[in-house]
């Protein structure tokens, strides 16, 4: 009788106990604990030289990203991961529990940095567009693009090297080295230049570096996609007879003043590699990093005579073009005439 009476008080304890022991157990897995209410993802950054349990939740504490670091560090005690912290950045959603934060951080499953390159004329901006977003120190960045031995190893020169920066939105981890994203730059280059492209800056008599410092200078001369082809018709002209390009882009680019809207005489004779009025041929390299657009519009140049062009005295962003220099001097003047007007005269 005593024996069934301690079992009946066993049953009924176990079964009290059991509902408390599970809701605590469900507490801690998914109640949400982490970016409690919040309004917008986290991401928490991992560092690789530091990648431990104290850096995780020191990093969520100090951001006021969890709720109750006891219970998260419990279970990540439990789930093992104090033993397998990963570097990396990880993103937190709003209210989340910990089984599913801690999950993810065990397995390394990284939120990709989204690098997206567009509107860059100089290194400077490159490195600047790099820098921040990467675990690795920018200036390291900025020394790999200058450094003669590293461009050389990739193919290029540090002028040309910039040309291995095709504009696009890439995912990149986080804690990537400045030597793996230039390996993932030159592959997506390689993947750019398909035999169709080869091919077809072959019959230029271009190499790939020189099919994109052409259409460096015509990126910098229109945004007018369906412009494109045609303006660079006109440069290929000029190359094919030998002749200057005569392209003010590079002049500004050599001088440095972006801001500059119409060009002096003697600013014209500017010494520089890159000024195309005193210099045949192509600059060293891009003047800036065009668009996918501008470089198949070198590929697929407009057929023309046209060996002349200038802005629109519209100025509507388009130009109009012409055979003989005598035309240029007309189209020109009409519109010098236009910006005089506006009262524009740098």
């Amino acid at each position: 009788m005593l024996q069934n009476r301690y079992l009946k008080y066993a049953i009924i304890i176990f079964s009290i106990l059991i509902p408390i022991v599970s809701f605590y157990v469900w507490q801690i897995l998914y109640t949400s604990n982490l970016n409690v209410q919040g309004k917008r993802d986290f991401y928490l950054l991992i560092p690789t030289k530091s990648a431990t349990i104290e850096t995780v939740t020191d990093s969520l504490e100090k951001n006021k990203m969890v709720h109750d670091v006891m219970y998260f560090r419990f279970l990540a005690k439990f789930l093992k991961y104090n033993d397998h912290v990963k570097p990396g950045r990880y993103k937190i959603k709003p209210n989340a529990g910990n089984y599913e934060v801690i999950k993810a951080l065990r397995s390394g499953n990284q939120a990709p940095v989204k690098l997206t390159f567009n509107n860059v004329r100089l290194k400077q901006e490159l490195v600047e567009k790099v820098g921040g977003k990467f675990e690795f120190d920018s200036t390291e960045f900025k020394k790999m693009i200058n450094d003669p031995e590293v461009a050389k190893f990739y193919g290029f020169t540090p002028e040309t090297i910039v040309s291995m920066f095709l504009p696009n939105t890439y995912e990149v981890y986080w804690n990537t080295t400045p030597q793996k994203l230039m390996g993932r730059m030159k592959s997506e280059y390689d993947k750019f230049w398909t035999d169709e492209r080869k091919a077809k800056a072959k019959a230029l008599n271009l190499t790939q570096t020189e099919v994109i410092t052409l259409a460096s200078i015509v990126e910098a001369e229109t945004k007018k996609k369906d412009e494109k082809p045609r303006v660079a018709g006109v440069y290929l002209n000029h190359l094919a007879v030998n002749e200057p390009l005569r392209a003010d882009p590079t002049v500004i680019f050599a001088i440095g003043d972006f801001g500059i809207k119409r060009l002096l005489h003697n600013q014209l004779l500017y010494k520089s590699p890159y000024n195309t009025y005193i210099n045949k041929g192509l600059p060293p390299g891009p003047i800036n990093i065009p668009e996918q657009s501008s470089i198949d519009a070198v590929l697929n140049r407009e057929k023309h005579d046209y060996m002349y062009f200038c802005a629109s005295p519209k100025l509507n962003g388009y130009h109009i073009f012409a055979v003989t220099y005598q035309e240029h001097l007309k189209n020109a003047k009409d519109y010098q005439d236009a910006l005089n007007q506006l009262g524009i005269k740098k």
